[in-house]
Protein backbone atom coordinates (compact mmCIF):
# COMPACT_ATOMS: atom_id res chain seq x y z
CA UNK A 1 0.00 0.00 0.00
CA UNK A 2 0.87 3.60 -0.34
CA UNK A 3 1.18 5.82 2.31
CA UNK A 4 -0.76 9.07 1.99
CA UNK A 5 1.64 12.71 2.50
CA UNK A 6 -0.16 13.82 5.94
CA UNK A 7 -1.49 17.73 4.92
CA UNK A 8 0.07 20.38 7.10
CA UNK A 9 -2.46 21.06 9.84
CA UNK A 10 -4.48 24.40 9.79
CA UNK A 11 -2.80 27.64 11.56
CA UNK A 12 -4.92 28.13 15.00
CA UNK A 13 -5.26 32.03 13.55
CA UNK A 14 -5.90 32.02 9.96
CA UNK A 15 -6.46 35.87 9.56
CA UNK A 16 -3.28 35.80 10.91
CA UNK A 17 -1.71 33.44 8.39
CA UNK A 18 -3.80 34.71 5.43
CA UNK A 19 -2.42 37.94 6.32
CA UNK A 20 0.56 36.40 6.60
CA UNK A 21 0.61 34.73 2.71
CA UNK A 22 -0.52 38.31 1.44
CA UNK A 23 2.52 39.83 2.17
CA UNK A 24 4.76 36.55 1.37
CA UNK A 25 2.75 36.54 -2.19
CA UNK A 26 2.52 40.24 -2.76
CA UNK A 27 -1.18 39.23 -3.26
CA UNK A 28 -4.13 41.55 -3.17
CA UNK A 29 -7.78 39.78 -1.59
CA UNK A 30 -10.51 41.13 -3.65
CA UNK A 31 -14.04 40.20 -2.07
CA UNK A 32 -17.94 40.78 -3.38
CA UNK A 33 -20.44 42.18 -0.95
CA UNK A 34 -21.88 39.05 -1.41
CA UNK A 35 -19.24 36.80 0.38
CA UNK A 36 -19.41 35.78 4.31
CA UNK A 37 -18.67 38.82 6.38
CA UNK A 38 -15.27 36.92 7.50
CA UNK A 39 -13.99 36.85 4.23
CA UNK A 40 -15.18 41.04 3.75
CA UNK A 41 -13.31 41.94 6.76
CA UNK A 42 -9.99 40.28 5.77
CA UNK A 43 -10.30 41.76 2.38
CA UNK A 44 -8.34 44.18 0.55
CA UNK A 45 -10.76 45.54 -1.32
CA UNK A 46 -14.78 44.97 -0.86
CA UNK A 47 -17.19 46.43 -3.96
CA UNK A 48 -19.42 45.45 -6.86
CA UNK A 49 -18.73 44.05 -9.68
CA UNK A 50 -17.49 47.28 -11.76
CA UNK A 51 -15.27 48.39 -8.49
CA UNK A 52 -13.77 44.93 -8.48
CA UNK A 53 -13.02 45.09 -12.20
CA UNK A 54 -11.67 48.80 -11.98
CA UNK A 55 -9.64 46.83 -8.73
CA UNK A 56 -8.82 44.17 -11.13
CA UNK A 57 -7.47 46.66 -13.56
CA UNK A 58 -5.33 48.83 -11.40
CA UNK A 59 -3.67 46.14 -9.18
CA UNK A 60 -0.02 46.16 -8.76
CA UNK A 61 -0.19 42.51 -7.18
CA UNK A 62 1.22 39.68 -8.51
CA UNK A 63 -1.63 37.52 -6.96
CA UNK A 64 -4.97 38.10 -7.32
CA UNK A 65 -7.37 36.53 -4.69
CA UNK A 66 -10.96 36.85 -5.85
CA UNK A 67 -13.38 35.80 -3.20
CA UNK A 68 -16.24 35.48 -4.95
CA UNK A 69 -17.84 33.23 -7.82
CA UNK A 70 -15.98 32.22 -11.41
CA UNK A 71 -16.78 34.38 -13.81
CA UNK A 72 -15.44 37.52 -11.54
CA UNK A 73 -12.23 35.77 -10.96
CA UNK A 74 -12.26 35.18 -15.23
CA UNK A 75 -12.78 38.80 -15.20
CA UNK A 76 -9.56 39.49 -13.08
CA UNK A 77 -8.01 37.03 -15.45
CA UNK A 78 -8.74 38.92 -18.67
CA UNK A 79 -7.43 41.63 -17.06
CA UNK A 80 -3.92 40.33 -15.95
CA UNK A 81 -3.09 37.55 -18.26
CA UNK A 82 0.09 36.94 -17.14
CA UNK A 83 -0.79 37.28 -12.86
CA UNK A 84 -1.86 34.41 -10.68
CA UNK A 85 -5.60 34.60 -9.89
CA UNK A 86 -6.86 32.58 -7.39
CA UNK A 87 -10.46 31.63 -6.48
CA UNK A 88 -11.20 29.35 -3.01
CA UNK A 89 -13.79 27.48 -4.61
CA UNK A 90 -14.20 26.11 -8.43
CA UNK A 91 -17.63 25.19 -7.70
CA UNK A 92 -18.22 28.91 -7.02
CA UNK A 93 -20.29 29.67 -9.98
CA UNK A 94 -23.14 31.94 -11.15
CA UNK A 95 -26.74 30.36 -11.81
CA UNK A 96 -27.33 34.07 -13.92
CA UNK A 97 -23.90 33.20 -15.59
CA UNK A 98 -25.19 29.45 -16.08
CA UNK A 99 -28.39 30.54 -17.82
CA UNK A 100 -26.82 31.42 -20.64
CA UNK A 101 -24.77 28.46 -22.75
CA UNK A 102 -22.63 30.22 -25.18
CA UNK A 103 -23.82 27.57 -27.92
CA UNK A 104 -27.36 28.54 -27.82
CA UNK A 105 -26.41 32.39 -27.30
CA UNK A 106 -24.52 32.20 -30.34
CA UNK A 107 -27.47 30.77 -32.21
CA UNK A 108 -29.91 33.53 -30.13
CA UNK A 109 -27.15 35.95 -31.35
CA UNK A 110 -27.34 34.94 -34.91
CA UNK A 111 -31.07 34.97 -35.40
CA UNK A 112 -30.55 38.78 -34.42
CA UNK A 113 -28.15 40.27 -37.09
CA UNK A 114 -26.79 43.65 -36.91
CA UNK A 115 -27.44 43.57 -33.03
CA UNK A 116 -24.61 44.88 -30.84
CA UNK A 117 -24.45 42.76 -28.12
CA UNK A 118 -24.68 44.35 -23.99
CA UNK A 119 -23.77 41.36 -21.61
CA UNK A 120 -23.89 41.91 -17.89
CA UNK A 121 -20.51 41.46 -16.83
CA UNK A 122 -22.73 38.08 -14.63
CA UNK A 123 -21.49 35.78 -17.28
CA UNK A 124 -19.19 33.61 -18.78
CA UNK A 125 -15.81 34.73 -20.37
CA UNK A 126 -16.71 32.60 -23.80
CA UNK A 127 -20.51 34.85 -23.33
CA UNK A 128 -18.22 37.97 -22.89
CA UNK A 129 -16.14 37.21 -26.19
CA UNK A 130 -19.25 36.85 -28.48
CA UNK A 131 -19.99 40.63 -26.79
CA UNK A 132 -19.82 44.02 -27.91
CA UNK A 133 -19.86 45.65 -24.69
CA UNK A 134 -19.67 44.35 -20.74
CA UNK A 135 -21.75 46.10 -18.14
CA UNK A 136 -22.71 46.13 -14.45
CA UNK A 137 -26.03 47.27 -12.93
CA UNK A 138 -24.11 50.10 -11.29
CA UNK A 139 -23.13 51.12 -15.15
CA UNK A 140 -26.17 49.76 -17.59
CA UNK A 141 -28.04 52.70 -17.84
CA UNK A 142 -24.88 54.81 -18.50
CA UNK A 143 -23.88 52.72 -21.24
CA UNK A 144 -27.05 51.89 -23.31
CA UNK A 145 -27.25 55.78 -22.69
CA UNK A 146 -24.36 56.59 -24.78
CA UNK A 147 -25.33 54.17 -28.00
CA UNK A 148 -26.35 55.06 -30.84
CA UNK A 149 -30.38 55.60 -30.63
CA UNK A 150 -30.58 53.81 -33.94
CA UNK A 151 -28.49 50.72 -33.07
CA UNK A 152 -30.63 47.53 -32.27
CA UNK A 153 -29.31 46.01 -29.43
CA UNK A 154 -29.37 42.66 -27.66
CA UNK A 155 -28.82 42.35 -24.06
CA UNK A 156 -28.40 39.70 -21.70
CA UNK A 157 -28.01 37.50 -19.92
CA UNK A 158 -30.70 39.25 -17.03
CA UNK A 159 -33.85 39.63 -18.42
CA UNK A 160 -34.92 41.61 -15.32
CA UNK A 161 -31.90 43.99 -15.83
CA UNK A 162 -32.46 44.42 -19.04
CA UNK A 163 -36.43 45.10 -18.30
CA UNK A 164 -34.85 47.53 -15.93
CA UNK A 165 -32.55 49.59 -18.05
CA UNK A 166 -35.67 49.39 -20.58
CA UNK A 167 -37.70 51.59 -18.66
CA UNK A 168 -35.14 53.79 -17.41
CA UNK A 169 -33.73 54.54 -21.00
CA UNK A 170 -36.99 54.00 -23.02
CA UNK A 171 -34.91 52.01 -25.09
CA UNK A 172 -36.14 48.51 -27.02
CA UNK A 173 -33.57 45.70 -26.72
CA UNK A 174 -34.03 42.19 -26.77
CA UNK A 175 -33.44 40.18 -24.07
CA UNK A 176 -32.14 36.34 -23.46
CA UNK A 177 -34.45 35.19 -21.22
CA UNK A 178 -31.66 34.74 -17.92
CA UNK A 179 -32.17 35.02 -14.49
CA UNK A 180 -30.34 35.19 -11.16
CA UNK A 181 -32.15 32.60 -8.42
CA UNK A 182 -31.27 34.54 -5.53
CA UNK A 183 -33.09 38.13 -6.86
CA UNK A 184 -35.83 35.85 -8.63
CA UNK A 185 -36.72 34.15 -4.78
CA UNK A 186 -37.84 37.46 -3.31
CA UNK A 187 -41.86 37.40 -2.82
CA UNK A 188 -43.81 40.84 -3.96
CA UNK A 189 -46.37 39.06 -0.80
CA UNK A 190 -43.87 38.93 1.95
CA UNK A 191 -42.17 42.86 0.50
CA UNK A 192 -45.60 44.13 1.02
CA UNK A 193 -46.18 42.48 4.90
CA UNK A 194 -42.65 43.64 6.13
CA UNK A 195 -43.92 47.55 4.75
CA UNK A 196 -47.01 46.77 6.35
CA UNK A 197 -44.67 45.96 9.53
CA UNK A 198 -42.16 48.46 9.36
CA UNK A 199 -44.11 51.49 7.89
CA UNK A 200 -41.65 54.21 7.76
CA UNK A 201 -39.11 51.84 6.54
CA UNK A 202 -37.44 52.47 2.86
CA UNK A 203 -37.41 49.72 0.36
CA UNK A 204 -34.23 49.51 -1.64
CA UNK A 205 -33.98 47.04 -3.92
CA UNK A 206 -31.33 45.29 -6.69
CA UNK A 207 -32.45 45.63 -9.76
CA UNK A 208 -32.42 42.36 -10.94
CA UNK A 209 -35.61 41.65 -9.01
CA UNK A 210 -38.25 41.18 -10.86
CA UNK A 211 -40.55 43.62 -11.88
CA UNK A 212 -43.50 43.07 -9.25
CA UNK A 213 -40.70 43.66 -6.58
CA UNK A 214 -39.34 46.82 -8.39
CA UNK A 215 -42.23 48.74 -8.15
CA UNK A 216 -42.58 48.62 -4.46
CA UNK A 217 -38.86 49.87 -3.66
CA UNK A 218 -38.06 53.63 -2.57
CA UNK A 219 -34.60 52.92 -4.21
CA UNK A 220 -33.15 50.84 -7.43
CA UNK A 221 -29.71 50.51 -7.90
CA UNK A 222 -26.40 48.22 -7.40
CA UNK A 223 -24.85 47.20 -4.56
CA UNK A 224 -22.51 49.93 -3.85
CA UNK A 225 -25.26 52.28 -4.74
CA UNK A 226 -27.44 50.74 -2.06
CA UNK A 227 -25.11 50.83 0.25
CA UNK A 228 -24.01 54.76 -0.66
CA UNK A 229 -27.83 55.31 -0.15
CA UNK A 230 -28.29 54.33 3.44
CA UNK A 231 -24.66 56.66 3.81
CA UNK A 232 -26.73 59.45 2.22
CA UNK A 233 -30.45 59.35 4.10
CA UNK A 234 -31.60 60.02 7.36
CA UNK A 235 -34.12 57.04 7.34
CA UNK A 236 -33.16 54.42 9.73
CA UNK A 237 -34.94 51.86 8.72
CA UNK A 238 -34.41 49.98 5.60
CA UNK A 239 -36.01 46.51 3.89
CA UNK A 240 -32.86 45.90 1.76
CA UNK A 241 -33.37 43.73 -0.98
CA UNK A 242 -30.20 41.95 -2.46
CA UNK A 243 -28.24 39.31 -1.10
CA UNK A 244 -27.85 39.74 2.90
CA UNK A 245 -24.02 39.94 2.66
CA UNK A 246 -24.11 43.72 1.93
CA UNK A 247 -25.87 44.38 5.66
CA UNK A 248 -22.35 43.78 6.91
CA UNK A 249 -20.86 46.83 5.25
CA UNK A 250 -24.26 48.48 6.22
CA UNK A 251 -24.06 47.66 9.76
CA UNK A 252 -20.64 48.64 10.19
CA UNK A 253 -21.09 52.27 8.58
CA UNK A 254 -24.16 52.83 10.75
CA UNK A 255 -24.58 50.28 13.51
CA UNK A 256 -27.38 52.64 15.07
CA UNK A 257 -29.64 51.85 11.80
CA UNK A 258 -31.79 49.20 10.93
CA UNK A 259 -31.08 46.72 7.83
CA UNK A 260 -33.74 44.04 7.31
CA UNK A 261 -32.90 41.66 4.87
CA UNK A 262 -35.86 40.63 2.63
CA UNK A 263 -37.10 37.29 3.09
CA UNK A 264 -37.28 34.58 0.12
CA UNK A 265 -40.83 33.10 -0.68
CA UNK A 266 -40.32 30.36 1.56
CA UNK A 267 -39.00 30.73 4.73
CA UNK A 268 -37.81 27.27 5.74
CA UNK A 269 -34.68 28.35 3.23
CA UNK A 270 -32.31 30.92 3.37
CA UNK A 271 -32.49 31.33 -0.67
CA UNK A 272 -31.90 35.48 -0.07
CA UNK A 273 -28.07 34.14 0.66
CA UNK A 274 -26.15 32.93 -2.85
CA UNK A 275 -25.25 29.08 -2.26
CA UNK A 276 -22.43 30.11 -4.90
CA UNK A 277 -21.18 32.59 -2.96
CA UNK A 278 -21.58 31.27 0.51
CA UNK A 279 -19.15 28.30 -0.69
CA UNK A 280 -16.17 30.15 -0.04
CA UNK A 281 -14.80 30.11 3.39
CA UNK A 282 -11.72 31.46 5.41
CA UNK A 283 -10.23 28.19 5.62
CA UNK A 284 -10.53 27.66 1.80
CA UNK A 285 -9.25 31.39 1.20
CA UNK A 286 -5.91 30.24 3.12
CA UNK A 287 -5.58 26.94 1.59
CA UNK A 288 -5.86 28.55 -1.98
CA UNK A 289 -3.37 31.18 -1.07
CA UNK A 290 -1.15 28.70 0.93
CA UNK A 291 -1.59 25.74 -1.79
CA UNK A 292 -1.44 28.23 -4.93
CA UNK A 293 -4.31 26.74 -6.60
CA UNK A 294 -7.09 26.75 -7.56
CA UNK A 295 -5.82 28.69 -10.31
CA UNK A 296 -7.89 30.37 -12.89
CA UNK A 297 -6.66 30.03 -16.85
CA UNK A 298 -8.02 30.88 -19.90
CA UNK A 299 -7.48 30.01 -23.65
CA UNK A 300 -5.99 32.84 -25.40
CA UNK A 301 -8.43 33.38 -28.17
CA UNK A 302 -11.73 33.82 -25.75
CA UNK A 303 -8.94 36.05 -22.87
CA UNK A 304 -8.72 38.25 -26.17
CA UNK A 305 -11.82 38.67 -27.55
CA UNK A 306 -12.99 39.11 -24.23
CA UNK A 307 -10.89 41.60 -23.24
CA UNK A 308 -12.14 44.36 -25.82
CA UNK A 309 -15.69 44.30 -24.49
CA UNK A 310 -14.64 44.82 -21.10
CA UNK A 311 -12.21 47.54 -21.66
CA UNK A 312 -14.88 49.52 -23.78
CA UNK A 313 -17.14 49.33 -20.37
CA UNK A 314 -14.20 50.88 -18.12
CA UNK A 315 -14.07 53.04 -20.94
CA UNK A 316 -17.39 54.37 -20.64
CA UNK A 317 -17.77 54.27 -17.30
Amino acid sequence: MFATLARPPLPTDLVAAIQALKQELNAVILAHYYQDPVIQDVADYIGDSLGLSRQAAQTTADVIVFAGVHFMAETAKILNPTKLVLLPDLAAGCSLADSCPPDAFAAFKARHPNHWVISYINCTAEIKALSDIICTSSNAVKIVQQLPADQPLIFAPDRNLGRYVMAQTGRQMVLWEGSCIVHETFSERRILELKAQHPTAQVIAHPECEEGVLRHADFIGSTTALLTYTDTHDQDTFIVVTEPGILHQMQRRHPHKTFIPAPPRDQTCNCNECPFMRLNTLEKLYLCMRDRQPQIDLPKDIRRAALQPIQRMLDLS
